[in-house]
């Protein structure tokens, strides 16, 4: 299941949102959105997990949750349409 994070401090690196997932299960990939002028993260990215379960674990417990300075948004994220 692919899952957006959103309200990312900006200072998160993909090391530590990967370890905050990897707390409810695996983690597939995960990849922060990176501005391409400023090399800096734009303040959300995407966590893939391969267990269903696990990844609505993860929703439940990490969204409205602190992390660094601002409190993160978490959900199922939805498929682009063509």
């Amino acid at each position: 299941m692919k899952l957006i994070v959103r309200n990312l401090d900006r200072a998160t690196t993909e090391e530590e949102l990967k370890s905050i997932f990897q707390e409810f299960g695996a983690v597939q990939s995960c990849n922060l959105v990176i501005d391409g002028a400023s090399g800096l993260s734009k303040g959300f990215g995407f966590v893939e997990m391969p267990k269903v379960g696990e990844a609505k674990a993860a929703i439940k417990n990490l969204n409205d949750k602190s992390v660094g300075n601002s409190k993160i948004r978490v959900k199922k994220a939805e498929e682009k349409k063509a």
